[in-house]
C-alpha cells in the first residue's frame, strides 16, 4: 500500500494512494507518524471517493521529521571511487581507502525535508557546488536498540525515494558533511510511502535525471552494506523510533563524479526513479534571502 501526506482545502491530512485510479482516500488520523506507530489504521472503502491526485498538494510522507534523518555515505563502491577521486572526500586519502569497512553514518537536519514538486533552492553567494544523489529510504516502523541483523526487517514500515542535496564545497571545506547536506529544502522525499510487503528493497532500480539526461542508473543489490546491517549499525548504540528515516546511499552518476563536475544550477530538473515508489521531481529555484 502507499500512504501520502498532502494538501487541501488548507488542511495537512494523510491518505491512502490508490495510483491505478490515481486517487488519494483520506484516512482519519493524526498524522504519518500515528500510521507508522500503529500499522492498523481503519481502510477506507477504495472502490468510490477520495480525491482526484490532481486535486491535492502532496507533501513530503513525513513532512517534519521527529529527528535528523540517517544518511549512509559511500554505499555503493562505483560511487565511492568516484567520489574519493573528485578530491571532495575527507574520509579517505587514497583510492586505496575509498571502499569503506564500516559503514559511514551522518545526519541532515529536519528542515531540509521537502515534497516531490517543491523548489531545492540554490544558495546563491553561499555555495556554487550544489549537487544530487539519489536514494533509497528506509522508514522505520518497529524501533528499538541493539536490533541484530535477523530482526531488522521487522523494523522497517516500508520505503521512499530521497535525494540527498550537497553542498559539495561546504562538505570540502569543514571536513565533515553535516553542514553541506544540512541546507533549507536539500532532502526532497517522496512522492509516498509504500509498505514493506510491496517491495524487494534488495533489487530495485534507481535512477536519476537532470534536465531529462539520466546520470544515475543502478540497482540496490550493489549495496555495499545492506539495510539490516545499517540497522543493526545504527541501532547498536542510538535507540530507533517509528518515523525515524534511514537514506542508503546514493550510487555512481552524481555531478561531483565528472570531471569537470556538472553541477546544478537554478532552473534545473532532478527527477528520481524507484521501481514500485514512484517519482520524485524537484527544480532548482533561486533562494532570495
Amino acid at each position: 500500500m502507499k500512504y501520502a501526506t498532502f494538501e487541501h482545502g488548507g488542511r495537512e491530512r494523510v491518505g491512502l494512494v490508490d495510483t491505478a485510479s490515481g486517487r488519494i482516500h483520506p484516512l482519519d488520523v493524526d498524522g504519518m507518524i500515528a500510521i507508522l506507530a500503529r500499522p492498523r489504521v481503519p481502510m477506507p472503502d477504495l472502490q468510490g471517493g477520495g480525491l482526484d491526485l490532481t486535486e491535492v498538494r502532496l507533501l513530503a510522507p513525513i513532512p517534519r521529521p521527529h529527528r535528523n534523518i540517517f544518511c549512509v555515505g559511500k554505499n555503493y563502491r562505483e560511487h565511492a571511487r568516484e567520489f574519493t577521486k573528485s578530491g571532495f572526500d575527507s574520509s579517505a586519502h587514497s583510492a586505496g581507502e575509498a571502499i569503506p569497512d564500516v559503514p559511514i553514518i551522518f545526519t541532515k537536519v529536519p528542515e531540509t525535508v521537502i515534497g516531490s514538486g517543491e523548489e531545492i533552492l540554490y544558495p546563491a553567494g553561499i555555495s556554487g557546488a550544489l549537487d544530487y544523489e539519489a536514494e533509497l529510504g528506509v522508514v522505520i516502523g518497529k524501533g528499538g536498540c541493539h536490533i541484530p541483523r535477523s530482526a531488522a526487517a521487522d523494523c522497517v514500515w516500508g520505503y521512499t525515494i530521497i535525494n540527498d542535496v550537497t553542498a559539495r564545497d561546504w562538505q570540502a571545506r569543514h571536513k565533515q558533511w553535516f553542514l553541506g547536506k544540512s541546507f533549507d529544502t536539500f532532502c526532497p522525499m517522496g512522492p509516498w510511502l509504500v509498505t514493506a510487503d510491496e517491495v524487494d528493497a534488495s533489487n530495485l532500480s534507481i535512477r536519476c535525471w537532470v534536465n531529462d539526461e539520466l546520470r544515475q542508473d543502478a540497482n540496490t543489490g550493489d549495496l555495499i552494506f545492506d539495510i539490516p546491517t545499517l540497522i543493526e549499525t545504527i541501532s547498536s548504540g542510538i535507540t530507533l523510533y517509528a518515523g525515524d528515516v534511514i537514506a542508503t546511499g546514493t550510487p555512481k552518476g552524481v555531478g561531483v563524479g565528472f570531471d569537470p563536475p556538472r553541477y546544478l544550477r537554478p532552473g534545473d530538473c532532478v527527477r528520481i526513479e524507484i521501481d514500485g515508489l514512484g517519482i520524485l521531481v524537484n527544480r532548482v529555484g533561486l533562494n532570495s534571502h
